[in-house]
Order: C-alpha cells, then sequence, then structure tokens
C-alpha cells in the first residue's frame, strides 16, 4: 500500500501516544494531525504509480511483442487503468478498507463505503505514525493506483491471443473477487482508530503477522499466477515454438522499464503514507536492489550466452522491483543489494529453463519474473528485516506501548511463505475459475485468422504504425 510500513516513527513515538490509546481521536482532532508534507507526498506518489501503467507498462509490453500486435497491448493497458480505477471507487475501496457489515471481515470488506460513501473532505485515514493522518480521499487515489497496475500485470501472460472485451470482463471479476480480498487480508489494519481496535479485525494475513510493505503478495504474485493460469488455459500462440516472435521494439523496452524504476519510488517509498526516515529508506532500499538484480542479470547472461542484453538487463532491473517491494521499508541498502544479486538469477532461470521445460507461452513471462520474484521477496521479506541484519524489526501494535517485540527470523519466514502459499491457491484457483466460465460463455480467444492477422486490425480496426 502498499502496506506495512508501520515502523519508523512509531517506535519513537510509543510513550507520548500511550494515553490517547483509550479512545479515537475526534474528526477535528484527526484534522489538525494532517500534514501538508504528507499529503503533497502522497499525491505525488499516487502520480508516479499512475506513471508506472500508462505509460511506463503499456511501453515495456508494448515494445516486447510483434508489431501487428503493439496497438492491442497498449489498448488494454489504457482500458484496464481506466475500467479498475471505476470499479475501485464503484466498490473495490470499500471491500479492500473496510470490515463492517460482512460475514468475513477478515477475508474482505463490506460496502458501506461503496461508491465512495460517507468519504468527504473532512474524513481522514490513519498512517502507520502516531497522531498521523491523511485526508481519506489522498488514500483513496494510492490506493487506486495500485488497483489499476496490478490487473494490467496479468495481461503479458497471453498478449498476442486474447479478444479485448472478454478480457476487459475478466479484469472487473478478478478485481472483485481476488484483488480486493487478497488487498483486504494483507493490508486493512481497521481504519483510523487502527490503534485502538485493529486486532478484533484486522486483515487476515495482517493478522497473522505477515509482512508486506508495497505489494509482493497483493500485486507481484497475485497477478503472475493469474497469468500463468491464463496462458495455459487460453493455450499456445499460433505458431509457438516454429514461428519467430522477436520483440519489435527494444527501445521502447527499454523507456518503459525505465519509467517503472523511476515510478517504483512512488509505488514503495509511498507505501510509507508519509514522508519520513522509513520513506527514505524504502527509496534507497528500491534504487540499489533495482541495479543490483539489472547487473546480476546481465552477468548471468554473459556467462550463459557469451553476451549481456538490454533485454536481459531490464529484465533484470523488473525482477529487482519486484523483489524488493515487500521488503522496501524493512530491509536496508545492503541487504537490499544482496537480495537484487539473488532474485536474477532465480528469475533467470524460470524464464530461459522452466519455461523452455514444460513448454507453456508466457508471452512476457509474467509468471518468471513477477510471480517467482515476488515470491523471492515475500519469503526474504522475513530474513531481511531481522534487526541483527540492520532490518527495521516488526512493530506489535496488540502490546502498544511496548511496541517492539523480539524478532524471530523463522518464525517469521514460515509467516511470509504461508502469505504466499494463500495467495497461489486463492489466486491460482478464483483465476482458474473465471477464465473457464468466461472462455465457455463469450470465448477468449480470438480466431487463428483473426490471430494471424494481428489484434491491432482484428480486434481495434487500426495500426500501431502507418507508413
Amino acid at each position: 500500500m502498499g502496506g506495512a510500513g508501520l515502523i519508523g516513527g512509531l517506535l519513537a513515538a510509543a510513550p507520548a501516544f500511550a494515553a490517547d490509546l483509550v479512545k479515537a481521536p475526534t474528526v477535528e482532532q484527526m484534522g489538525t494531525m494532517v500534514s501538508k508534507g504528507d499529503t503533497a507526498w502522497m499525491l505525488m506518489s499516487s502520480v508516479l504509480v499512475l506513471m508506472m501503467s500508462i505509460p511506463a507498462l503499456a511501453l515495456f509490453y508494448g515494445g516486447l511483442v510483434r508489431t501487428k500486435n503493439m496497438l492491442s497491448v497498449l489498448m488494454q493497458v489504457f482500458m484496464i487503468v481506466s475500467i479498475a480505477a471505476l470499479v475501485w471507487v464503484g466498490w473495490g475501496y470499500s471491500m479492500a478498507f473496510t470490515s463492517t457489515n460482512t460475514p468475513w471481515p477478515m477475508l474482505v470488506g463490506g460496502l458501506d463505503k461503496a461508491f465512495l460513501s460517507g468519504v468527504t473532505s473532512t474524513t481522514y485515514a490513519a498512517t502507520f505514525s502516531n497522531n498521523v493522518y491523511l485526508p481519506e480521499f489522498v488514500f483513496v487515489i494510492f490506493q487506486m493506483t495500485f488497483a489499476c497496475i496490478t490487473p494490467a500485470l496479468i495481461v503479458g501472460a497471453f498478449a498476442e491471443r486474447v479478444r479485448f472485451w472478454p478480457l476487459m470482463l475478466f479484469m472487473v471479476l478478478w478485481l472483485t473477487v481476488v484483488y480486493f480480498p487478497i488487498a483486504h487480508m494483507v493490508w486493512f489494519w481497521a481504519g483510523p482508530d487502527f490503534l485502538v481496535d485493529a486486532p478484533k479485525d484486522a486483515g487476515y494475513l495482517w493478522d497473522m503477522g505477515a509482512l508486506d510493505f508495497a505489494g509482493g503478495t497483493v500485486v507481484h504474485i497475485n497477478a503472475g499466477i493469474a497469468g500463468l493460469v491464463g496462458c495455459l488455459m487460453i493455450g499456445k500462440r499460433v505458431g509457438f515454438g516454429k514461428e519467430a516472435t522477436p520483440p519489435h521494439s527494444l527501445t521502447m523496452t527499454m523507456i518503459g522499464a525505465s519509467l517503472l524504476w523511476v515510478g517504483w519510488f512512488g509505488f514503495n517509498a509511498g507505501s510509507n503514507l508519509e514522508a519520513n526516515a522509513v520513506t527514505a529508506v524504502a527509496f534507497i532500499n528500491t534504487f540499489v536492489a533495482t541495479a543490483a538484480a539489472a547487473l546480476s542479470w546481465a552477468v548471468v547472461e554473459q556467462i550463459h550466452h557469451k553476451k549481456p542484453s538490454l533485454l536481459g538487463a531490464v529484465t533484470g532491473a523488473v525482477a529487482g522491483l519486484v523483489a524488493i517491494t515487500p521488503a522496501s521499508g524493512f530491509a536496508a541498502p545492503m541487504t537490499s543489494i544482496y537480495l537484487g544479486l539473488i532474485v536474477s538469477p532465480i528469475c533467470y532461470f524460470f524464464v530461459s529453463y522452466v519455461k523452455n521445460k514444460f513448454k507453456y507461452d508466457d508471452t512476457l513471462d509474467v509468471f518468471g519474473v513477477h510471480c517467482v520474484g515476488g515470491i523471492v521477496g515475500a519469503i526474504a521479506t522475513g530474513i531481511v528485516a531481522a534487526p541483527s541484519l540492520g532490518g527495521q524489526g516488526v512493530f506489535d501494535y496488540t502490546i502498544f506501548p511496548a511496541g517492539v517485540v523480539e524478532y524471530d527470523m523463522a518464525a517469521q519466514v514460515w509467516k511470509q511463505i504461508k502469505a504466499v502459499l494463500i495467495t497461489l491457491v486463492w489466486s491460482g484457483g478464483v483465476s482458474a475459475v473465471l477464465f473457464y466460465a468466461i472462455d465457455k460463455t463469450i470465448g477468449l480467444r480470438p480466431s487463428e485468422e483473426a490471430e494471424r492477422e494481428g489484434l491491432d486490425l482484428s480486434e481495434h480496426g487500426e495500426r500501431a504504425y502507418n507508413y
């Protein structure tokens, strides 16, 4: 949110806030706790995360497909962002960040704030620090950008072979029954009075103690496993393995990857929900982990193919961004570098060997980079968060103001593994049901003739390039 940057200012402020725990602040008091600096930072972070979708992800993916499908990828990403924004304010925000009037408050929120009911310029959302609040609209906006980019990541797994409107329907349903519940389980801490009564109705994975600072489970594993399921159920591209399918513009892909890197500072550092020292920790960790992962991928290619490629370097950078996401506010810069160095060889193995071994057509390696990289980062978060390694440790709000608890690395890693498994099972299983239902009713796959012609013309009646 992403989300679990619950340390930092919280630790220093514990004694001063102890007396305030007996009651939640009034609306007037919340208003005095709003910082213009925090508000400006969060709105800027929202802009950066939106940029990650359009144009960054669209350009990154678009450059990797063939010319005849370039425009279709741009259109898919652009419209997913548009639709997801409307779904978010319609019912997504309420399902992710409320817990009342729902039979399963630890699994998914209710509809009390559907269509932003009750959200006004005078309502507020808590951050993770002492006596700091954001205007609720700011929190809605920031979280909306996460809901926009996550489903857009999925399309890379089956790019060049999916019909437009059935895909849009899938995305609405997937957001509703997969993304919003997972976001609720990982990031819901019970709203503006979370320090008073969070333990009774926090999200299941949050309450379990799983750490996900900015979306390793919610965004990357969630989207990555859905992409794998989609590419398996939709099937391989016409001519897969027999016809050459080189990227049509690595220049465009490099531009997209670079914009992703810049935007990711809003994604990770913004997930602290305010501008303080932990924000800077997340920022520098994001920077160095990405740099290390890009270098690591290039070195692996040099060893394996005797030449480092631009495609490999930018893919490594994205793998580093993915892996550091859940750990960004918990790790230290040096351990973040190690994480970046480690994740690229693992993702490279899945992209270059596992995919070829099992012959699944994950067009743009969504599973190999986002899901695998997300798993590596999520599990490693339990290690790099350890204070003995320079990490931030864990704050236990259930024993406030005693606060910081002794860090048990093995126990935390096990919590991280359980969070990964729950996300894989829920997202993978429900995504399979959705893909099957839509395919058997209105059909997901274009005809072979339309696919050979290219989706730019067959689905949209126009070309990305006119010579």
